[in-house]
């Protein structure tokens, strides 16, 4: 929790930082202009990032492919976007990264690669608790079945 607290904090006043540093540069008002491109050029990636990334997860699942990979790359563009949408020049340029494709596909295949690994671990815990007489798939942690037992009788009113 602390981490992201110090990421809320901290990566302000760094945008701020350097949007002054970049506009002692250059100038207030093109430094100002970038950052207004860098937003309107985020819009657009998230709008044309949503549909073709609906567009070839389709067609993957016409070829009867699962389409992981498609669907990262598409919340790579996606968080590319969303980072080129906030203001600043830190922000504009991990989204630009994060929008190139080879830095996307590697992000992609890094993430694939760690859901598959958690993947694996959790099936390995749970075939490990059903061999120790654990929970079942079905009968999830921490939850017993709910079963009442009782008699009743039935009365013809």
């Amino acid at each position: 929790m602390r981490p992201f607290l110090l990421l809320f904090l901290v990566f302000p006043v760094l945008e701020l930082f350097v949007f002054v540093q970049v506009s002692s540069a250059i100038g207030f008002f093109p430094a100002l202009a970038l950052i207004i491109l860098g937003s309107m050029l985020g819009v657009l990636v998230l709008r044309v990032a949503g549909l073709a990334t609906a567009l070839r997860a389709r067609e993957s699942l016409n070829r009867g492919e699962l389409p992981a990979q498609q669907m990262l790359e598409g919340l790579m563009m996606a968080l590319g976007g969303g980072l080129l949408i906030l203001p600043g020049f830190i922000s504009d340029v991990v989204g630009l990264v994060m929008l190139l494709p080879i830095t996307r596909r590697l992000l992609a295949n890094k993430m694939r690669q760690r859901a598959e690994e958690q993947a694996i671990r959790q099936r390995a815990f749970a075939e490990d608790m059903q061999a120790r007489g654990g929970p079942t798939p079905q009968q999830p942690i921490g939850r017993q079945p709910n079963v009442i037992e009782g008699e009743f009788e039935h009365r013809d009113s």
